[in-house]
């Protein structure tokens, strides 16, 4: 018996990556009350907020490489995992901001950004779902980076110095930010140019 193609479709989501993506948008919210709940203060939930964040933040590859190996690339995945990652990584930046670390302009940069691509692929995968490009990609290994920096209290291990290293990364992280914003803007307007 042939299933019909909504069943297929429905079938083809419920894979491993998915549900990996699908387990990072919620730990996103026990993240967000963990680093919250410390309240500043760098203890152990500090210390734990931040290493669920890069558990969370690393799944991100692993279930694209999952699905990429395996052939288990779907549309529902191409549009939750870009969400994942802004729902976790801007919860994290306004988190910062909450806690006076990170300036406020910083994060409704990155914010405005993100939230416009994210409506903008809502609204197109009627017609057709926009994969990440490369710039995307390596904004979003930025902006990991640099969040879970910001978040590690490595001050107390390393010394004060870190925070300059976290501010370079931050700044990068931002410009990457813009120009992948750009970037994605520019090509879906000559895509929508295109017959």
């Amino acid at each position: 018996m042939t299933l019909p193609n909504a069943d297929r479709s429905r079938s083809a989501n419920l894979n491993v990556p998915n549900a990996i993506t699908v387990v990072r948008i919620f730990l996103a919210p026990l993240f967000i009350w963990m680093l919250l709940a410390d309240d500043g203060a760098d203890g152990w939930l500090r210390w734990a907020a931040a290493v669920l964040f890069i558990v969370a933040i690393a799944t991100d590859g692993i279930d694209g490489a999952i699905a990429r190996k395996h052939g288990l690339v779907t549309d529902l995945g191409k549009l939750l995992d870009p969400i994942a990652d802004k729902i976790l990584t801007g919860g994290a930046l306004v988190a910062l901001s909450i806690l006076g670390e990170l300036p406020w302009w910083v994060t409704i940069v990155v914010l405005v950004r993100e939230i416009g691509i994210t409506v903008h692929r809502m609204i197109v995968a009627t017609d057709h779902v926009v994969a990440a490009a490369w710039m995307g990609k390596l904004k979003t290994v930025a902006q990991a980076v640099a969040i879970s920096i910001a978040l590690l209290p490595l001050y107390l291990v390393v010394g004060e110095w870190i925070f300059w290293v976290n501010g370079v990364l931050m700044t990068a992280a931002v410009a990457l930010t813009v120009a992948s914003g750009i970037d994605y803007v520019l090509t879906a307007a000559r895509a929508a140019r295109r017959p």
